[in-house]
């Protein structure tokens, strides 16, 4: 630290096992390497994981995919379990009625505004299971 601000080289560990090993210089991150806490690391120029052809999680690339009819869920296997009418939101759990994210420990992480509202809803793990495809109107 100088002057109140990150500067020289340092790690940053995050509540959930990610790290940031960089240089910083007045506070600004000029130099560094992220890495997820299951040891991935974030390469900013040939990042291939998860893109659009390749849909695998890091523990497939690293132990292999399950046999056929046993897909896995999210990275973490097996995924955890989420609370009745909530949604795995990747840092915590989400409740639309109360629209309130609380962490995996039961913590309260923050308010959801509109757009993580509509965001998660649209896109994350539910508790419950839900018929896909076709709707009929009626």
């Amino acid at each position: 630290m100088k002057d109140g601000m990150y500067h020289g080289k340092g790690t940053l560990h995050f509540p959930l096992g990610n790290k940031f090993e960089g240089i910083w210089e007045k506070g600004i991150a000029v130099e560094g390497k992220y890495t997820f806490a299951d040891g991935l690391k974030y390469n900013d120029e040939d990042w291939e994981y998860c893109d659009g052809y390749d849909r695998m999680f890091y523990t497939e690339i690293c132990n292999g995919l399950k046999p056929a009819g046993r897909s896995q869920l999210t990275n973490l296997d097996p995924p955890r379990e989420i609370p009745e009418g909530c949604y795995d939101c990747g840092d915590g759990f989400y409740n639309p009625q109360t629209r309130v994210i609380i962490d995996y420990k039961n913590t309260f992480l923050r308010n959801a505004d509109d757009d993580e509202h509509e965001w998660i809803v649209r896109t994350c793990r539910k508790s419950w299971d839900e018929i896909t495809g076709y709707k009929p109107k009626h």
